[in-house]
Formats: C-alpha cells, structure tokens, sequence
C-alpha cells in the first residue's frame, strides 16, 4: 500500500469519525446543553464559595484583631487623664474586649477565628467572676478541630475547675492534656500545672512524685518542649520543700 493510499485511509476514517460524534451530539444535543450549563453553575459555586470564604475570613481576622488590641490595651495610671484607647481598670477592658470576642464568635464561628475568638471569651468572662459563661465559652473552644486550640482551651478550663474548687474535673483533663500533648501545652507544662494543684490541696507526697518525673524527664531539654526550664522549674520545687 502506497502513501497516498494510506493517507486517503487515515483521511477517510477522520471524516467519518467526525461525522459519527456530530451526529451522536445532535441526537443528544438536549442532554450535551443540560450538561454543559451544570458543569458552568457548579463551577461558578465553586468559585463564588472560594471567594465568599475569603472574605469572610479577611474580615474575622480583623474583628479579632481588634478585639485582640482592646484586651491588651494600657490601662490608665493614676491621676493620668482619661484617654482613647486606654481603660481604668482591668476589669473595664475585659469588659470591653469581652463584647467583642463575643460578637466575633457568634458571628463566625465556622471559622478557625470564631474559634479562638470562643476562647477569649471564656478568659475575658472569667476575668469578669462569670463563671458559667466561662465554662461555656471554654467548652466551645476546646471541641475545636484546632488542636492546639483545643489543648489550650482545655488547660484553661482545667485551671478554671481548680479555680471554681472542682479539682476531679481538673485533675481528668490535666492528665488528658498529660496523654495528648501538643505543640503548644506540651505534657511537662500540664505536668508541672498538676503537681500544683496537688501540693495546693496538701497532697505534698503526689506532687513531688511528679516533679521528680519531670525533673528527671527534662534534665537536658531533650525530651520535648521546655528547652530544661520544666526540670529546672521542678527542681526547684523539690529543694523548696525539703
């Protein structure tokens, strides 16, 4: 077979598979335009989502922010005159900052600053002697998928039940936290916040049982986070009650 011959082939089978695809879509053309204007609206979700997320999130961030520089605000010296920006006390800034936590976290909190906004709350609602709103707020934050996050709204609370004289309820989630370090409540720190609790309860022998483990653990700082200072902390424990 000559090249000419093979060409005319190839040409021929071109045609007619061309031929075969314009005639199954326009025997199909309804279904091909359906097709077609949903793969178009899905696509157009898509990119509408990507930027609703994005805005919505741009503006989170910055409600937080904000919400952020009025919890660290100055607070005024005495006799100094009233200024913007600055509070008499600190109960006056938890209070303020405490209003807009709270905003930012009902207003978005499918977002990871609604979460953490949660987490202000409780604190800025525990600096205020609302107990149950605290508890609240600190619950919320520690279901977080964020878990550090997470870890840090539960070492919180864990305090906060020590605080309110339910040490069982601290004592649980210190050693959950104990179980699950993460990257910023590592396990020494839950560890040494433990030991306190017992010695503040009079259980003197518990506590420095577990200062020895830490001091042991962290003699060099290679054991985890804490670079020494967790040993170092807890032997300093050890020698002041000897």
């Amino acid at each position: 077979m000559d090249s000419q011959t093979r060409h005319a082939l190839k040409q021929d089978k071109f045609v007619k598979a061309t031929q075969t695809s314009a005639t199954w879509v326009g025997d199909h053309r309804s279904s091909v335009l359906r097709f077609s204007i949903a793969a178009v609206v899905v696509l157009a979700l898509i990119i509408a989502g990507i930027v609703f997320y994005t805005q919505r999130s741009e503006a989170a961030e910055s409600a937080l922010g904000a919400a952020l520089d009025v919890y660290s605000a100055q607070l005024a010296q005495p006799g100094q005159p009233a200024a913007k920006g600055v509070y008499t006390t600190a109960a006056d800034r938890a209070k303020a900052a405490n209003a807009q936590f709270v905003q930012v976290a009902n207003r978005y909190g499918w977002l990871p600053e609604g979460g953490k906004a949660h987490y202000f709350a409780g604190l800025t609602y525990e600096d205020l002697g609302q107990n149950g709103s605290a508890e609240t707020e600190l619950k919320a934050a520690a279901s977080s998928w964020d878990s550090n996050l997470s870890s840090l709204a539960n070492f919180a609370l864990a305090g906060f039940y020590h605080q309110t004289s339910r040490d069982p309820q601290a004592i649980e989630l210190y050693n959950h936290l104990i179980a699950k370090p993460t990257t910023v409540v590592p396990a020494f720190t839950s560890q040494l916040a433990l030991a306190d609790l017992y010695n503040a309860a009079g259980n003197t022998a518990k506590a420095r049982e577990i200062w020895a483990q830490v001091k042991d653990a962290d003699k060099t700082g290679a054991a985890g986070a804490g670079g020494g200072a967790a040993g170092s902390i807890a032997a300093e424990k050890l020698n002041a009650k000897k």
